[in-house]
């Protein structure tokens, strides 16, 4: 198996850690939580291969999760 790069480590970190955040979630809600971010990861994954546009995406990925990750966050549309 190949060597990932930074980047793509950090891309797999950031899914791991919103399915990660999807299981502390209600039972009833985590499918939505786990579709939210299957979905969002599957709809930038034909993106250009561009540094800068995943970093972007990363950034904004990393500040989602903090915006879903919280207790108070129950459910999710998905």
């Amino acid at each position: 198996m190949a060597r990932l790069s930074g980047l793509q480590r950090d891309v797999l970190s950031l899914y791991r850690r919103c399915l990660r955040a999807a299981r502390l979630k209600p039972v009833a809600n985590r499918p939505n939580f786990e579709a939210f971010t299957r979905r969002e990861f599957a709809r930038n994954l034909k993106l250009d291969k561009n540094f800068s546009t995943i970093e972007f995406l990363l950034r904004k990925g990393q500040k989602q999760l903090e915006v879903y990750e919280p207790p108070n966050i129950r459910n999710i549309a998905a």
